[in-house]
C-alpha cells in the first residue's frame, strides 16, 4: 500500500512539473533553438528563454584526462585553471615585455628539469643553482601580471556576472556563467579572447595549487584515496586508470610549454559546442557570437582514439587500512552511452538507487539496518567510453564491509532471477520524464545539456529523445542486462577497512571489519 501511495505521489508530482513547464516539450524547443556551425568548425547554440533579462552559456570543451599525455597527467585540468588567468590583454601590465620574461620561465625550467631528471651523473650544486635561476624568472615574469590575481573574473564579477566556474572531468572540459542579457557582446569578446590568446601566466604557481588541490581530495582522504586505486585496478589499458587531477609526478614536471601544447591541440573550434540560453534572440545573438568565436582559427580535429580496455576475466581487489569509516564499493564494465541499452542501465541505476525507495536503501538501510547509505549508480569514473556500473555500502558500527556487500548481491540476484513489478517500471519511466523537466527548469542547467548532448551525439534532441528509449525499456531487458553485466568475472571490488591508530591498544575505538568478496 505504502509503494503504491508513493507512486501516485510521483504521478501527482510529474503532472505539477508538466504542468508549470509549458512549451517544455521538443517541438516547442525546437522553435526556439538554432544550431550553427561556423566556418572554423565552433558549433554554437541559441536557445531563446525571454523568462528574465539575464543569459546563461556553457562552453563544452570535448577533451578530458583521457587525452592526457602518458607521463602529463593533469594537464586537462591544468589548463582550465588557466584559462581564468587572462589574455595577452587582459591581466597584463605590459605584455610584451611579460611575453619575454614568460619564455625565459620556459628556458630555466626546461634546464632544470633536465638537470633533475638525469638517471646518472646528476650535479647536485648545478641542479640548485639552476632551480633558484628558475625561481628568479618566475618573479621576474611576475612584475608584468596585473596586481588583482584574478583579472579574469574580476571583469566579469564586476559588469553583473554570477556562477563563473568550470570543470574537468575524463570525457571533458567545461566553462561557464550568467550575465545580464546587455551584457552578451562582453561576454563574447571575453569568452572568445582566453580561447583565442590565452596566456600561461603565474603558471607554476597554480601548479601547487592543483598540487594541494590534489593532496585534499585524494592523499589526505581515504575514500579518494580508494577511488584512485579501485579505478586504475578495474582499468588496465584504458585511460580512464589515470586521474583526472594527475599523478603527482608528472603534476611536478609538466611546464607551462606543455599546458599551451596541450591547448593547441585539443581546444580547436572543430571540438567546442558553445550555448547561450536566455532572454536573447537567435537573429540578433547569433551575428554577435560569430563575430567573436570566428577569430578562432581553424585547426585539424585531434586524434582522440584510445586504448580499448580487454574484456576481465577475473574480479580483481583492492583493499585500503585505514582510520576512517569502512566503505565496500564494487563495479562492472559495462558499454558506452552509444549502446542500444544506455538507458537499461540508466533504468536499473533508478531501480537501485533513487531515493529512499530504492531497493538498496530499504533493503541495507531500512530493513536489514546494516548500512547508512547504499545505492548503484552508472558512469564511473566517465560516460564517453566503455565505463562501470557501481554499487556501494557504508556499513554501520557492528556491522562488516562483507556483510553489505553479500547484501548488495543479494539483491543483484534478485535482479537477475525476477522481473521487477509494474508499479516499479512505472515508476522509473515516470521519474526519467519528471528529470528531464526538472532539468530544463534553469538556464545553467539547459545550456549545459543541450551542450553535452551536441556534442556527444551531434544532435541537441537526443535530450529528449532519451525519454523516449527509457520509455521503450521492458523488465525483460532488465533481467536481461543484469545477467550480462553483474558477473563475478566482470567484477572488480574496493574496500576501505578500519585500522586502528599506531600505537593503540588492540581493537581501541575499531569498528568491525570484513573480509573482500
Amino acid at each position: 500500500m505504502k509503494s503504491r501511495v508513493i507512486f501516485l505521489q510521483t504521478v501527482f508530482i510529474c503532472f505539477v512539473l508538466c504542468s508549470i513547464a509549458l512549451g517544455q516539450d521538443l517541438a516547442s524547443f525546437e522553435k526556439r533553438t538554432t544550431v550553427k556551425k561556423l566556418a572554423n568548425g565552433l558549433t554554437v547554440i541559441i536557445c531563446e528563454r525571454p523568462e528574465a533579462p539575464v543569459f546563461s552559456f556553457f562552453t563544452h570543451v570535448d577533451v578530458g584526462s583521457v587525452q592526457d599525455p602518458m607521463d602529463k597527467t593533469g594537464l586537462a585540468h591544468m589548463f582550465e585553471h588557466m584559462a581564468f588567468k587572462g589574455t595577452d590583454t587582459i591581466g597584463t601590465r605590459d605584455y610584451p615585455d611579460e611575453k619575454v620574461a614568460l619564455a625565459n620561465v620556459e628556458t630555466a625550467y626546461a634546464a632544470y628539469i633536465a638537470e633533475r631528471d638525469k638517471p646518472v651523473d646528476r650535479d647536485e650544486k648545478r641542479l640548485k643553482e639552476l632551480e633558484q635561476n628558475w625561481k628568479d624568472t618566475i618573479a621576474a615574469a611576475d612584475k608584468f601580471s596585473a596586481p588583482y590575481n584574478n583579472e579574469f573574473g574580476k571583469i566579469v564579477e564586476s559588469e553583473g556576472g554570477e556562477g563563473m566556474n568550470a570543470f574537468t572531468d575524463y570525457d571533458e572540459t567545461a566553462y561557464h556563467y550568467s550575465f545580464p542579457v546587455n551584457r552578451l557582446e562582453l561576454w563574447a569578446y571575453l569568452e572568445s579572447e582566453r580561447f583565442l590568446h590565452p596566456v600561461m601566466r603565474q603558471f607554476y604557481k597554480e601548479r601547487n595549487v592543483v598540487i594541494e588541490e590534489r593532496r585534499m581530495r585524494v592523499d589526505s582522504n581515504p575514500v579518494g584515496r580508494l577511488l584512485e586505486q579501485f579505478t586504475e585496478e578495474a582499468f588496465a589499458a584504458h585511460p580512464y586508470h589515470r586521474p583526472t587531477i594527475g599523478w603527482i609526478s608528472d603534476l611536478n614536471s609538466f611546464s607551462a610549454t606543455d599546458a599551451q601544447n596541450f591547448f593547441n591541440t585539443y581546444y580547436v573550434p572543430s571540438n567546442m559546442v558553445v550555448t547561450v540560453v536566455g532572454d536573447v534572440k537567435a537573429s540578433e545573438a547569433m551575428p554577435i557570437v560569430e563575430k567573436y568565436f570566428s577569430r578562432i582559427p581553424s585547426r585539424p580535429k585531434p586524434d582522440t582514439a584510445t586504448t580499448v580496455e580487454p574484456s576481465q576475466n577475473s574480479e580483481r581487489t583492492v583493499v585500503l587500512h585505514e582510520q576512517s569509516q569502512p566503505l565496500y564499493l564494487e563495479g562492472y564494465h559495462r558499454p558506452d552511452y552509444r549502446d542500444p541499452d544506455d538507458q537499461v542501465y540508466d533504468a536499473i541505476a533508478d531501480l537501485m538507487s533513487n531515493g529512499r525507495t530504492s531497493r538498496l536503501y530499504r533493503a541495507l538501510v531500512r530493513d536489514k539496518q546494516i548500512a547508512s547509505d547504499s545505492a548503484g549508480f552508472t558512469g564511473l569514473p566517465g560516460t564517453k567510453y566503455p565505463q562501470l556500473f557501481a554499487f556501494y555500502a557504508f556499513p554501520i558500527p557492528g556491522h562488516t564491509t562483507q556483510e553489505v556487500g553479500n547484501a548488495i548481491h543479494a539483491e543483484i540476484d534478485r535482479l537477475k532471477k525476477e522481473d521487477i513489478s509494474d508499479e516499479e517500471l512505472k515508476m522509473i519511466k515516470t521519474r526519467a520524464k519528471a528529470n528531464l523537466i526538472r532539468s530544463l527548469g534553469s538556464n545553467e542547467g539547459l545550456a549545459s545539456d543541450l551542450s553535452m548532448y551536441q556534442a556527444r551525439y551531434d544532435d541537441w534532441r537526443e535530450l529528449f529523445r532519451s525519454v523516449d528509449r527509457i520509455e521503450k525499456v521492458t523488465k525483460a531487458d532488465i533481467r536481461r542486462v543484469a545477467n550480462k553485466t553483474f558477473t563475478p568475472d566482470n567484477r572488480t571490488v574496493g574496500i576501505i577497512e578500519f585500522a586502528p591508530p599506531p600505537g593503540g591498544p588492540p581493537g581501541a575505538g575499531a569498528m568491525p571489519q570484513g573480509g573482500g568478496q
